[in-house]
């Protein structure tokens, strides 16, 4: 009887470990539990869908060193960090980065967005190059310590990374700021609902 209770408890423990490294699915996306970025394995904080009235656009995973659950926290963490998108429907690339920015300007106050006007005008000129984003195509954006945010897309970086120390947190405030872009992604991605 002990023997099997030991083999019960084992097994048990087994699928714990294994439930604790499984992958997210969502819409046919997967999205794995840890990534290796820059030399650091971060794990998936978070991971929702951003919908626009009915329609599903795109997965969203949110990757870190450790768990966050505020925007604040999310800037704050040390080390790489990770936004990777996957769309769910095709749409006009120079749609999407007029959408970025204004979503970066509805979470920030003027002075400090005017700041980063030349940085979102070439990150709306890097998806307009795209033309067309189809479903299944996805980007990254992480923020490298020493090097500034990266923006990848179809798996090639695209040009210069981003210097300012506050374009990272800016972006993210489109999916995690006080107005987002859908508010059921961001809690998703806050780990706040499954």
């Amino acid at each position: 009887m002990k023997s099997l209770l030991r083999t019960f408890f084992a097994f048990g423990a087994v699928l714990v470990a294994l439930s604790a490294n499984a992958a997210v699915e969502l819409s046919g996306v997967k999205l794995e539990d840890n990534v290796e970025a820059h030399g650091t394995r971060l794990q998936l904080n978070g991971a929702g869908i951003r919908y626009k009235a009915f329609f599903k656009v795109y997965t969203a995973g949110l990757y870190l060193g450790k768990k966050a659950a505020t925007l604040d926290e999310v800037i704050a963490a040390p080390g790489p960090k990770r936004m990777s998108i996957t769309m769910l429907r095709d749409i006009e690339s120079a749609e999407l980065g007029k959408l970025f920015t204004r979503g970066v300007e509805d979470n920030m106050d003027r002075t400090e967005f005017s700041k980063l006007v030349p940085s979102l005008i070439r990150m709306g000129e890097l998806f307009a190059s795209h033309k067309k984003l189809v479903a299944g195509d996805s980007f990254v954006v992480d923020w490298i310590p020493g090097t500034g945010t990266v923006i990848t897309v179809k798996g090639v970086a695209q040009g210069e990374p981003y210097k300012e120390p506050k374009f990272f947190g800016a972006l993210m405030g489109i999916w995690l700021g006080k107005a987002p872009a859908d508010f059921k992604l961001k809690e998703a991605l806050l780990g706040q609902k499954s």
